[in-house]
């Protein structure tokens, strides 16, 4: 085990670029190592991730890592009065490009790389910054598209049948129809639509996504878990094929190599800071080509 390094965690609010004020953690040390800015899934909390940005600050050399929430998420909450309505485009957009203006300002010039789980990679295409960084981890990215999934008709039915009416309806979608943190009607309704679609957000003119992907050029690791009824290999590639002029790495994680089932979100638990995160790191912070045996690449 590596000797800890002292660190500050400082919790922070900033800016996005319309004014919206976002919910951050900050964690800063005295290490050499690159600024990690790590992007949460949809209706994800940023707590889920504190362990992991910890471990990298603290344990791996980090100079800091930063996790934030996305308007309407967890910490983020819509302000009183505030007018517009938020969009699921926003949270790439506006969020993820106004967290890598902050991370950015800790050590401006600094090494930065990114950490994206499942909406967090596909934003990466999306926020204008993408060739900021000298390297991107995602875990469980995928297309969410209903059809792809593990369980098509359970997800189609949460979404469409169930989370849909309640946006019209009350403006918002809780948290216990099983998809996540509360979320603002308008984000909800959007993320709904391109979920209907094949091609996902790429079938959203107003998006522009394929040329966008198109202007990546940021070495990609991607790690897919195979117990994750998102994240299919179907559904993987749905959105990996898109960063086409991106070097890209496509692995495939199985519970019975991480020791434990893991799902969507199980990557970032402690219990896999050895199995999965220290290799997943390796490639990070040391630029090595490829991970440990213990992830199985897709060929």
């Amino acid at each position: 085990m590596q000797n800890r390094i002292a660190f500050v965690r400082e919790e922070i609010t900033f800016a996005a670029s319309d004014s919206f004020p976002l919910a951050g953690t900050l964690f800063r040390g005295d290490g050499d190592g690159p600024l990690a800015l790590i992007s949460s899934a949809a209706a994800v909390p940023r707590g889920i991730y504190a362990r992991f940005a910890e471990h990298l600050v603290a344990e791996r050399g980090f100079r800091a890592a930063l996790t934030y929430d996305y308007r309407g998420v967890a910490g983020s909450r819509i302000p009183r009065g505030w007018k517009a309505r938020p969009s699921m485009a926003d949270w790439a957009e506006k969020d993820m490009a106004a967290a890598v203006d902050r991370l950015e300002s800790v050590a401006p010039g600094h090494a930065m790389v990114g950490v994206g789980q499942s909406f967090g990679g596909q934003g990466l295409g999306l926020c204008g910054r993408a060739n900021r960084f000298d390297r991107y981890l995602m875990v469980a990215v995928m297309s969410g598209h209903w059809a792809y999934t593990a369980e098509p008709y359970k997800v189609f039915a949460s979404m469409n049948l169930v989370g849909v009416p309640l946006a019209l309806l009350t403006g918002r979608v809780p948290g216990w129809i099983g998809l996540g943190q509360t979320l603002p009607g308008t984000v909800f309704r959007q993320w709904a639509r391109w979920g209907r679609s094949p091609d996902y957000f790429f079938a959203d003119a107003k998006m522009d996504a394929a040329r966008r992907f198109a202007e990546v050029r940021t070495p990609i690791l991607s790690i897919g878990v195979e117990d994750d009824v998102w994240g299919t290999p179907k559904a993987q590639e749905a959105i990996l094929k898109a960063y086409v002029n991106a070097p890209v790495e496509r692995m495939r994680v199985s519970p019975a190599a991480a020791g434990q089932p893991i799902g969507h979100l199980g990557f970032f638990r402690p219990a896999f800071r050895e199995t999965l995160w220290r290799p997943a790191i390796d490639w990070l912070a040391d630029n090595r080509p490829s991970v440990a045996p213990k992830l199985s690449q897709v060929r």
